[in-house]
């Protein structure tokens, strides 16, 4: 009797064990993605191909928002964090702390963060100035003879977009009271398609159904944002929270390739070099 029933804790153990490594094969094999709104539906692209190419690696790719993927990832909750801003001293002083190093960052592509506003709009371009102005309004009357008659649509504070042009053109100020904060972009660009005097801004790969607005004289473009010459130009990253290996690293690595560079051009952004179809 005592032979039988070694004899099935044997073939128990042996299935445990190996119903163990298999689930933690799988686990393995998910890379978990979070982070830029404005990156999100380009992360997903990037990683169907690679899944594709790649069947054996599953992803899970979530938006939410620069700063909510940067919590997760220093919660070590995700594998890489997409962020279309740099990290705070505060951020990257809580990643040193946590983890030893202040983790790695890659550039996956360039952006121009786009001034949206109706295509019936008669404007065409706004300095640096008259932007700042705008994005400080804090009356809700509408003044018709200046350009505080727009109606500002912004992103909360999560979103790596809005704190990028914050640093940049209100680095001591706050956007003012009478803005109105909408969740994604898509929302922010369909307020505009149907509000005459709506404002507001996003990446150069969501700008179908606006107008898109010079800034001091230069277009919002892939030229003029590969060479640096638009004023709203920005770099796409991926965050790790240390060095990455195996699956991930084969993933940022194919990113960085011709391949994935194409289809950073194919999604309306800018990739890092220019891709020969």
């Amino acid at each position: 009797m005592s032979k039988i029933l070694n004899f099935f804790f044997i073939i128990f153990m042996v299935n445990f064990v190996g119903c163990s490594s298999l689930s933690n094969s799988a686990k393995e094999d998910i890379i978990l993605i979070k982070g830029s709104d404005t990156m999100l539906q380009l992360t997903q692209k990037l990683a169907n191909r690679f899944s594709e190419i790649n069947p054996s690696v599953k992803f899970q790719v979530f938006g939410g928002g620069t700063k909510t993927g940067i919590e997760e990832l220093l919660a070590g909750r995700v594998d890489i964090c997409n962020a279309s801003r740099n990290l705070t001293s505060q951020e990257a002083k809580s990643l040193a702390e946590y983890y030893g190093s202040i983790g790695m960052y890659y550039l996956i592509a360039k952006d121009a963060v786009c001034i949206y506003v109706n295509k019936n709009n008669p404007i065409n371009n706004l300095t640096l100035d008259t932007l700042k102005e705008i994005f400080t309004f804090e009356s809700s009357e509408i003044k018709p003879t200046n350009y505080n008659n727009f109606q500002l649509v912004i992103r909360d504070s999560d979103s790596g977009t809005r704190e990028f042009l914050k640093d940049l053109i209100l680095p001591n100020e706050d956007f003012g009271k009478s803005a109105k904060v909408i969740a994604t972009t898509e929302d922010i660009i369909e307020f505009i398609k149907i509000n005459p005097n709506g404002i507001g801004f996003g990446g150069i790969g969501f700008s179908k159904g606006v107008k898109l607005l010079s800034i001091e004289g230069v277009e919002p473009n892939a030229k003029n944002t590969k060479n640096d010459s638009y004023p709203l130009t920005r770099y796409l990253h991926f965050f790790t929270s240390k060095s990455p290996s195996g699956n991930v690293k084969k993933f940022i690595d194919w990113v960085l390739s011709p391949e994935g560079q194409k289809i950073v051009k194919e999604e309306g952004f800018v990739p890092l070099w220019e891709i020969n179809y």
